[in-house]
């Protein structure tokens, strides 16, 4: 149902179908049991410090690792940062980012349109702002330019959604993923045992959070949400995964702001990503000590492997030599 995206819904049988094929075993899979599993293995490796380099989600599990044993931990690489709490299942950081990383794409390519504003008014006018958000989180690894997009945006903006739709289609169409590459499975298993949602947690009954979910909508205001709009942020799948998600025990979270070990830290990030922008990397570095930080322009999700820019790979080299 959700290919390789985080962001894409699936039905609400598969989501039941799911969970009873996981049973009790679900709530084995949170963050906090890979963590645990870490240092089994440091252990096993009989190390008593270990340098991580997490990318994604690994940032998140690696800052973990580093607040439950920091003595363990020599030096942390963070790469497309997670912050240590947690993912906003609403996206209120990604959704106003959306028009840094377009306008920044838009001036190197030079085009004359404001995709920001042409995402605003099309948004308004057919109401497909969390379809729009899931195509451009997932074409980022094909492009970070984000070629043909403001066209199209500006085209739907003015009336003709034709091409926008096709962009749509097409990134959809190319995004599948066989579950021995990605398992959604284990992603929502883990995202629900995880994540904070505006009806709490996983250990909240079912039967109110839909109820929950509907009052936060009406309470979130357009500033928080362009150029998107409110119904865009409560209706992504990596919200919607949970909400029908069954009740389980959840482990607790670490103080909010708690700050990392002091070790060194290096964080780095692309100045064109969605799935994890760098204003997420901005709030980690304000709970790590003396952070190293590096935005690689022209760079999307996960330096590291991905951006074409050297910047980011060799900063790591140079931390890791220190």
């Amino acid at each position: 149902d959700m290919g390789s995206s985080d962001l894409a819904v699936p039905r609400k049988q598969s989501i039941a179908d799911c969970a009873t094929a996981l049973g009790p075993n679900a709530r084995y899979y949170s963050s906090a049991d890979t963590v645990a599993d870490i240092d089994l293995l440091r252990q096993a490796l009989g190390d008593r410090r270990i340098t991580l380099d997490g990318v994604s989600y690994g940032t998140f599990v690696a800052e973990r690792y580093a607040l439950a044993h920091p003595a363990h931990v020599d030096r942390l690489v963070l790469d497309s940062v997670v912050p240590q709490g947690g993912y906003d299942p609403m996206d209120l950081i990604a959704l106003p980012a959306t028009a840094r990383v377009l306008r920044t794409a838009c001036q190197a390519t030079g085009c004359t349109t404001d995709p920001a504003a042409d995402l605003a008014t099309t948004v308004q006018k057919y109401g497909n702002g969390a379809q729009i958000l899931d195509a451009l989180t997932s074409y980022e690894f094909a492009d970070p330019n984000y070629g043909g997009v403001p066209e199209a945006l500006h085209e739907a903006a003015g009336g003709n959604p034709q091409k926008l739709q096709s962009f749509i289609d097409d990134v959809h169409k190319n995004d599948a993923a066989p579950a021995e590459l990605l398992s959604q499975g284990l992603h929502a298993a883990t995202l629900c045992a995880d994540g904070r949602y505006p009806w709490g947690s996983s250990d909240t009954p079912v039967a109110g959070r839909a109820a929950a979910l509907e009052r936060t909508r009406k309470n979130l205001t357009a500033e928080q949400t362009w150029p998107y709009d409110p119904a865009t942020a409560t209706g992504l799948g990596s919200l919607l995964v949970c909400l029908d998600w069954p009740r389980e025990q959840v482990p607790p979270l670490p103080p909010a702001h708690r700050k990392l070990p002091n070790v060194p830290v290096l964080l780095l990030g692309g100045d064109r990503d969605l799935s994890t922008p760098y204003e997420w990397l901005y709030q980690q570095a304000k709970l790590t000590h003396d952070p190293q930080v590096v935005i690689v322009p022209g760079a999307a999700h996960s330096v590291q492997t991905r951006a074409a820019n050297p910047a980011g790979r060799q900063a790591v080299y140079d931390f890791l030599l220190k």
